[in-house]
């Protein structure tokens, strides 16, 4: 049951006829990989754009929904031509900047925090062969680039020079660290039974039959898929856990100095992170781009990967914020216990061979 990319052109062969094309006019090797390699991060930059704009779009008339509202209307079918004109006019703004701030650490925070989250996709298996490089150690890469994301919030919170924004920048520090545990815990659960950390492989192990998909592999599949949704929603800052930038609280949190082009940035990396998050857990749990042979096998990971996204944005509209300690209790006493303790089970499961 491994689709097909009919509709797209291949990764791999583009890049390959790109690489080609390159050489064919004489360009040192030097000059053809960062060419080719440029290409396709713009081809990768774009997409990610889009898909922000459209998951921005998609959030609204869901809240609008949860609350019995229409939510865009007017510009466009079902507003969707309002959210472009709302991302061009932030990008025309005026980019205010305080005397007080910190100018290299507040520059560059919010471009470690875009970028951190453009460097995953570099090993995310769109489709059958639809990816950039195949690395070997895909996962582990993956969480190795989504840190930085850290480090580009407390920047954030430190250079602006202002109390809550510095407030929101350790809260998201504290908050990250504690859900990367159990996160990390949860994957690992499924790294014991492929036995790679290829993300290629990782779904090629679940093909076949839908039952071959980890999240059936029960006890523990269930189990892994529900601490990593948690983990993972904490790690997007995304209500209940959203206390970096808790309005309330914080005023707008660790980005409340910034304006313009740069808010937009962190604005667009949250929606990144949200839907990089889920194409994890598609590819871990749900056969990643696996299914019908008539369907192409990147409709399917889409497909998959919205559906994980829809229910991150659910969260948003059903549950209340926690507080701090709350939040940091749940994680320590509850989601780290239950996810090692999984872990241990999944590793007597494999070793005796007992999984259904």
């Amino acid at each position: 049951m491994t689709g097909k990319p009919v509709l797209l052109a291949e990764l791999h062969g583009l890049f390959q006829w790109l690489h080609e094309k390159l050489q064919a006019t004489g360009l040192s090797q030097t000059w053809v990989d960062i060419i080719t390699y440029a290409t396709l991060g713009v081809i990768i930059f774009g997409v990610l754009s889009l898909i922000a704009l459209y998951l921005i779009w998609w959030e609204r008339k869901i809240s609008a929904h949860v609350q019995q509202r229409f939510g865009p209307m007017r510009h466009g079918w079902h507003g969707w031509y309002q959210t472009v004109m709302d991302a061009l006019k932030l990008l025309q703004k005026e980019d205010i900047r305080i005397v007080t701030r910190d100018k290299v650490v507040f520059f560059w925070a919010p471009v470690i925090c875009f970028v951190a989250a453009f460097l995953a996709y570099v090993v995310m298996p769109f489709g059958d062969r639809l990816i950039v490089a195949d690395l070997n150690i895909g996962i582990l890469y993956i969480m190795a680039v989504t840190t930085f994301t850290i480090i580009s919030l407390l920047m954030a919170g430190w250079g602006s020079n202002n109390k809550y924004a510095l407030l929101g920048g350790m809260r998201s520090a504290a908050q990250v660290v504690s859900y990367e545990v159990p996160m990390v815990a949860s994957i690992l659960t499924i790294i014991i039974f492929v036995g790679s950390l290829s993300m290629m492989d990782i779904v090629k192990a679940q093909s076949g039959l839908i039952f071959n998909w980890y999240i059936f592999r029960i006890p523990f599949g269930p189990i892994a898929f529900l601490t990593y949704i948690v983990a993972a929603t904490a790690e997007c800052n995304r209500t209940p856990f959203d206390i970096p930038e808790a309005e309330q609280e914080l005023v707008s949190g660790y980005n409340v100095e910034y304006s313009g082009m740069k808010f937009a940035m962190f604005f667009l990396a949250e929606f990144v992170n949200m839907f990089t998050v889920s194409a994890i857990a598609v590819t871990l749990f749900f056969g990643g781009w696996n299914g019908w042979d008539f369907i192409p096998s990147w409709i399917w990971f889409l497909m998959k990967t919205l559906g994980i996204v829809l229910l991150m944005m659910l969260f948003r509209w059903t549950y209340p914020r926690l507080r701090v300690d709350q939040l940091m209790e749940f994680a320590w006493k509850f989601l780290v216990p239950v996810t090692f303790a999984n872990l241990i089970v999944a590793g007597i499961f494999k070793y005796f061979g007992w999984y259904w």
